[in-house]
């Protein structure tokens, strides 16, 4: 028999292939950035939810305020000839110690509710304000287009102009 040479090569651990890990890498960064996105969206509709809410409150807090003051004007608006026919007591009577405690009563409490006259004799005719019902001639050094009488008492609810005064204007 022939002796044949057989060359052996050495192998060692170190060169086998190794398997890719990489694929479980990647699987978990894909399911790492899907939960990062959900986190994010719902993050996004956590604070847009937060806002609506906080909107909402503050809609509803100022349509209390509005119905709020709207009902106050409505009864300050009742009371208005309740003054009106003090004012005319006090005219008629004005030593009456009735009527003069009556009509600082009321006045007391349209200061307290907010409610102010507006000023008129002596005043430049500011139409939002006063009501001119008769133009007269400048009398007594008066400036044209100013209130020389007013004829009936104009008030405001804060901003607001209940009444206008009624006013007779020098031209």
């Amino acid at each position: 028999m022939e002796d044949k040479e057989v060359k052996m090569e050495a192998v060692s651990v170190k060169d086998a292939v190794k398997p890719e890990k990489t694929s479980g890498k990647d699987e978990n960064k894909d399911e790492v950035a899907e939960m990062t996105a959900q986190i994010a969206e719902l993050n996004d509709k956590y604070l847009r939810m937060a806002a609506e809410l906080e909107n909402t409150r503050r809609r509803a807090a100022i349509d209390v305020e509005t119905r709020a003051r709207s009902r106050a004007m409505s009864v300050a608006e009742k009371i208005l000839p309740v003054m009106d026919a003090v004012q005319a007591a006090l005219k008629h009577s004005p030593d009456d110690a009735g009527i003069q405690s009556m009509a600082r009563a009321m006045e007391s409490a349209f200061e307290q509710i907010g409610i102010t006259k507006i000023p008129a004799v002596g005043e430049v005719l500011n139409p939002t304000l006063h009501n001119a019902i008769q133009v007269v001639a400048v009398e007594n050094g008066a400036k044209p287009d100013t209130i020389v009488e007013e004829m009936q008492s104009g008030y405001m609810f804060g901003d607001n102009v209940l009444r206008t005064a009624m006013v007779v204007v020098a031209k």
